[in-house]
């Protein structure tokens, strides 16, 4: 079985070593190179190619959603398929969004527990984004917190949230979704796999990728960080 290789862009040595030490105790996982800044790590990941890169938002040198958006725009033309992870102290909606925005594929608060951490590497391997339950329920409670009108997002890949571009896209209409795709769009949202989320809702597998697939073509989504990201700013789910 070929293991999930991994480099760790972190600027604080003692969270490093932690994360590097924890990920190293699972035979599936090997930490394949470490920066300590976005210009070292930039460099390392066209060079390493590895399969996920786990990002701290706060580099010395650029935020890691900057790095993000450098990766993401040149992938394809270095034929890279790097998958990121940000990994944060922050909390707020504007800088998950941001991330998701400059094309982050997965997003963790500093203090996740050492099985989430494992739970995110591996739902990010897999294509699937992985949105800390913490920051959802922040996300969640501020759109409810401030009922205006639904603000439709522009999801240009690459590129920063633009409001006057935002202006053009249709709002979501929560009615459009069904109970059950809603339920299935919640627990989305709280960065679950199909497996688990089949588990909860006592489904297949296959009749929740069914979900998936509609929820996505409803909401005008590419994948479930899109998906997820127009909820939670839209507010149709909490």
């Amino acid at each position: 079985m070929s293991k999930i290789r991994i480099v760790l862009i972190e600027d604080h040595d003692l969270t490093r070593v932690g994360i590097r030490t924890a990920l190293l105790q699972k035979k599936d996982i090997d930490v394949v190179g470490e920066a300590v800044n976005a210009a070292e790590g930039l460099k390392m990941l066209k060079k390493l190619r590895p399969d996920i890169a786990v990002v701290d938002i706060g580099l010395p040198d650029k935020d890691g959603i900057e790095l993000t958006r450098e990766l993401k725009a040149t992938a394809e033309d270095e034929d890279l398929d790097t998958k990121v992870l940000i990994l944060t102290l922050h909390d707020n909606r504007e800088a998950v969004l941001a991330a998701f925005a400059a094309g982050a594929d997965s997003y963790c608060m500093k203090d996740i527990r050492f099985d989430n951490l494992l739970d995110a590497v591996r739902v990010t391997y897999n294509g699937n984004a992985w949105i800390d339950p913490a920051i959802a329920r922040i996300v969640l409670q501020q759109a409810q917190q401030n009922p205006i009108k639904p603000e439709p997002i522009s999801f240009r890949e690459h590129t920063d949230i633009d409001a006057e571009s935002a202006e053009n896209e249709q709002p979501i209409e929560p009615y459009s979704l069904t109970e059950r795709e809603l339920e299935v769009l919640q627990l989305i949202v709280e960065g679950y796999s199909n497996a688990v989320i089949a588990q909860r809702l006592f489904i297949t597998i296959g009749t929740v990728k069914t979900h998936v697939r509609n929820i996505l073509n409803k909401l005008c989504a590419d994948d479930r960080t899109q998906a997820a990201v127009r909820a939670l700013r839209s507010g149709i789910v909490g």
